[in-house]
This record gives structure tokens, sequence and C-alpha cells, in this order.
């Protein structure tokens, strides 16, 4: 028997009458009910990404109810005198559903007492444990009302096989508060409206990937989810203003809102958001080509709680949804800014951001094109706040910049630079001197030479011996640096014990020889034979295997002698201001990708 099917969870005997509800659950209501966190600022789309998998939730125990302990009880173990609350709270502590239904066949008293963990999140990532779950709701002779335990449930590990269907069976199930569809791309309307109809408890639906939803179903999220707080539905392209109006009208407690690539979507829905929900703490609008200057600003001035916004590729930005927000004003709850592509933007927009905004902690400027130095220099105010700089394809920075943002923020963890092309050694050693530098993007940047690599190589100078340690990087890019050598890389690799990923796409000196590539990870199947000439890209074990082998025999692979510098031509002295500290929780970089890459990762986000 599955250990989510529990129609015979307590055996031997006549069957008991089927409980009523309140008798049912040994608790009515989770740690994430609706009664206990209606207004909880939890991340329903990052923090539970591991939804499919049954877990042990935490529970409170306000509501439960059950008869007092009988004499016979006590007659049993000294571990059924345990209150509830303490049975709970061991229960909680089980590591596997296989052990709660165990618990669950010890005795009835254990059986309340455990329901409730087991059932909270029912596994559903494989078909055969979907119809277990959907035969023990389905079941009426069962000896509890499975349907009014589930508070979360996520299919998006069965995204081919999902439809409208499939779902049918849990129309039932009225008190989830987390629901995860992402791309179960067969549901329509009929599907989503049949689980969020008469669902009051619902906090966070993801339905991200299902192309075939309209509005529709989104007016059926407005009617039914006052309570909601979080709604992702990236890439719903059919949906428009007119049921998210009324979403934003009818959910006022939404906090995160994800609408990337909804393509058509305008000022208006923003512009009802920004009115009508004054929680909202994160809201994504990545290709939102129609959002202008005007929604911005509005929802800039009503979001004084917003802490991430990301605007990536809205091409109708430009410095007015900036320099036109009201004076005095200041967001000082915001941390995370994403402006990837807003091509309009310039100097005044970004030294207005940072007025606004100091205490930023990850900026992405990535593609806008027109700024300059003195946009570094405004950047450099946010001083130890800033841990997360993406300056890549901002041609017209120098190492003058370079030289004072590590001066003045000495807390950078991650830095991409690619494709910004008038920096030299110069700008790298300095960056080197970064003492917690984790990751950093110098794609195409084509001046840069093996005495960049060798300071990114090298215990920090000036420190005291026992802080002397190796390099703390973890992912380093370096593709289309031509002049790079393989004296180099040896080097970083055997400084950078922490080395997961290393990116030398373009580099002659790796990717024309085989003995090298044979440790690369497989080119993506979309590239050209061009593109799948010159890939090459280390990761995890790759690197790990790469270093190995160079170590192996160092003096047949290369001559040693060749192009190594001396360990006193790496530190100018510019070096003085060398100084530093954010674990990024980013995806693969995309310098490999089709157009070349610039060693980015748009959707990077900072540790919370």
């Amino acid at each position: 028997m599955h250990p989510m099917q529990m129609p015979h969870a307590v055996s031997g005997g006549p069957r008991p009458p089927m409980l009523e509800h309140s008798e049912s659950q040994s608790a009515s209501s989770s740690a994430s009910s609706p009664e206990q966190v209606a207004y909880d600022e939890t991340d329903f789309f990052q923090l539970q990404r591991n939804d499919s998998q049954s877990s042990i939730g935490a529970l409170s125990l306000r509501d439960i109810t059950m008869s007092p302990p009988s004499e016979r009880d006590y007659r049993l173990t000294p571990i059924s005198r345990l209150p509830p609350e303490l049975l709970i709270g061991v229960f909680t502590k089980l590591g596997s559903s296989h052990d709660l239904m165990n618990c669950m066949l010890v005795s009835k008293k254990w059986s309340r007492n455990s329901v409730d963990l087991l059932w909270h999140r029912p596994l559903c990532n494989t078909w055969n444990h979907l119809e277990s779950v959907v035969a023990s709701i389905g079941n009426p002779k069962s000896y509890y009302t499975y349907s009014e335990l589930v508070k979360r449930l996520n299919l998006s590990s069965l995204t081919a096989e999902v439809s409208d269907g499939t779902v049918e069976a849990f129309q039932s199930c009225k008190r989830i508060e987390r629901l995860t569809l992402t791309g179960c791309r067969k549901l329509t309307d009929q599907g989503v409206m049949s689980l969020v109809e008469g669902s009051r408890s619902l906090l966070a639906l993801d339905i991200s990937g299902l192309d075939s939803v309209t509005d529709h179903a989104l007016r059926a999220v407005a009617r039914n989810c006052s309570r909601l707080q979080g709604l992702n539905i990236t890439e719903c392209s059919r949906v428009t203003d007119e049921s998210l109006v009324a979403l934003a009208m009818s959910c006022r407690y939404l906090k995160r809102l994800k609408l990337n690539n909804c393509t058509l979507v305008t000022d208006e829905s923003i512009a009802a958001v920004a009115n009508n929900c004054p929680s909202m703490l994160e809201i994504d609008l990545h290709n939102c080509r129609l959002v202008t200057d005007q929604a911005i600003t509005s929802l800039l001035a009503c979001g004084r709680h917003l802490r991430e916004l990301r605007m990536n590729h809205c091409k109708l930005v430009s410095d007015r949804a900036f320099l036109d927000l009201p004076k005095p004003f200041n967001l000082e709850s915001l941390r995370i800014l994403d402006l990837t592509g807003c091509e309009q933007l310039h100097d005044e927009a970004v030294e207005k951001i940072i007025d606004t905004a100091p205490r930023l902690r990850n900026l992405v400027l990535a593609k806008c094109k027109e700024i300059t130095d003195r946009a570094v220099f405004a950047i450099t105010k946010l001083g130890k706040n800033l841990h997360y700089i993406h300056l890549g394809h901002c041609g017209r920075i120098t190492d003058d910049a370079v030289k004072e943002l590590v001066k003045c923020c000495n807390r950078i963890r991650y830095i991409d630079l690619a494709c910004c092309t008038a920096l030299t050694d110069t700008s790298v050693t300095l960056l080197a001197g970064l003492p917690k530098l984790r990751r950093i993007g110098l794609v195409k940047c084509n001046d840069i030479t093996d005495r960049s690599i060798l300071a990114l190589a090298k215990t920090k100078p000036g420190r005291p011996p026992k802080l002397q340690t190796l390099s703390l990087l973890e992912r380093v890019h370096l593709s289309y640096c031509t002049r790079l050598t393989l004296q180099g890389i040896h080097a970083l690799l055997n400084q950078c014990p922490k080395l997961t990923h290393l990116s030398l796409t373009g580099v002659s000196a790796f990717y024309l020889r085989e003995d090298l590539t044979n440790f690369c990870r497989p080119a993506p199947e979309e590239f050209t034979d061009h593109q799948r000439n010159v890939f090459c890209v280390f990761s995890g074990e790759g690197v790990n295997r790469l270093r190995n082998y160079l170590n192996d025999d160092p003096t047949g692979i290369y001559d040693t002698e060749s192009t190594m510098y001396d360990d006193h031509e790496l530190v100018d002295g510019d070096n003085d201001h060398q100084v530093g500290s954010l674990r990024i929780n980013d995806d693969d970089d995309v310098d490999d990708d089709p157009d070349g890459g610039d060693g980015s990762d748009d959707g990077a986000q900072a540790e919370g």
C-alpha cells in the first residue's frame, strides 16, 4: 500500500464511522493556513521549489479537537500519555512519509495526530503516486476526509500528463493554500477554474507556462481567491488587462506578481496593481513591452514596501520613469532592481535611482548601453550594501569607474562586466582584491591577459599569513578572452578549489585541444556547427577532471616557461584599494548561447 493511500489506516475490529471534519483533523490549520498567516511574507515561488516532495510541515495546534484520553489509553505505554501537541512535535521530526504512515497504524490516537502531517502536501511526483492520492480522496469509505487535509498541491512534475480530466479529482480539495501547476500545458481555463472555484483559502497560485489560459481563468481567481498573496502567470501570453484589473481590485493582499512574457499587459494593469495592492513586495515585468514610464512611476510611487522590481526588456521605459518620481521620495525597502535591456536609460536615471533607493543590494544594468563612468560613480554611493552588480554590454565604462567601485563597495560578491571592451588588466587586478568575490564575468573583455587571471588566482596581498587563504571564486566567465593561455588557467584552477564553473568558449588555447575539450559539457543542441566548434564550458565534475588532468603531467602539456608572469608583476600601485564581501542563486550563465552571450544571468537573485 502506498504511503499516501490510507483508507484503511486503522485496522482491526469493525470499521469506525467516518469522522466528521472537526474530529478528522488533528490540526485543522497548518502553519501556512490563512487564519494564521493571511499576511505572511513567505516567498511562495522561491522558497518552495520542492513542493512536489512530500514534506513534514510544522502545524498549529490551536484548533486541535479530539476526545479526552480514556483510562485504557493510560494503560498502554508511557508515550500514550503524551498530549497531542507533544506527539505532533515528535512526528514533525520524522524524515519520510513512510515513517508517518507507520505512525498512523499504531493507534487511533497516533493516527489522528499524524494524518495531517502526511496529507498536508501529498506526493504527486509520479503517475502512480498521483493515482494513489486520487483513489484515497475519492474513496467514500475512507476513515478520514482526505480532501480537507490537503493544503499544498504540486503537479509540476507531471507536466506532460496533467490535463483538465486529471485535476477533476481535486475539485473537492477546497482548503488548498498553495497550488502549483507550472508547465502543465494541457490544462485549459476549465481545469484551472475547477480548482479555484470555492477555494477561499488559496494564498499562492503558480500557472506559469500555461499558454492556453485566458482571462476566464483569472476572473475566476478574482471571484474566489480574495486572500491571494502570490500569483505567477509567466508566459500566459493570452491574459489581458481585463482580468488583471479585476484581480488587482479583488485580491488586495497581493504581494508577489510575476507577469513575465505576458506581452498583452499594458499600463492599465500595472496602475491597477499600484493603486489597489499596497502590500506589494515583488513584481516581475520581464518582456512586458507595452509598459511605459507612466506605469513604472506609478508603481514605484505607490509601492513604498516594494523589495524587488524586474523590468528587463521593457523597451519603452526611459529616464522619465525615475526622474518623474515625487521629491523628496525614498524607497528604503528596494533591494533588487533589474533593468536589463532598458536601452533608453542614461546616467541621470541611474543617479536618481541611487538617491531614491540607497539600500539596493542587486543592481542589473546589462545592455543599458548609454551609461558611462558617471553612472558607476553614482552606484558607489551604495557602499557596503551592494553585493551584486551587472554592467554587461555597458561598453563606455573604463578602468577609472571600476577602481572607484572596488574602493567604495567592498562587499561585492558578483560582478559582470561582459563586453566592457575598454577595460584592461588594471580593472581585473583591482577586482581580484575583493576578499569574498565569488563570481566574475569578463566575457569578450579582449584586452585582459594572463596577468588578470593570475591576479584572480593569487592570495590577497597585504593580509596577515593566517588570512592568506585560497581563492573563494566559484564561477568565472572568460569566453572570447582570446589572449589567455593554458598556463594562466591552470594556475586559476589550482588556486580556486571551490570553482564549479569555468567558461572558455572561443579561447583557442582550449577549444582547439581535443584532450581538454573532453572534459567540457555538451554544447546545446540548437547551436550551429561553428558555435559547437568553439564551445568550451567546464561545469561541476568537469572542472575537477580538467584540474587533475593538467596536474598529472604539466610538463607534457605545455612549456611551463613560455608565458608565465613573475609574482612581483601581478600587483601595481592601484592594489592599495583592494578591499572586500553573497551567495547568488543563479542558473547557468548564457555565455554559450547562440548569440555569443555575455556571461550574464538575468534571473539571478540574492540570498535572503
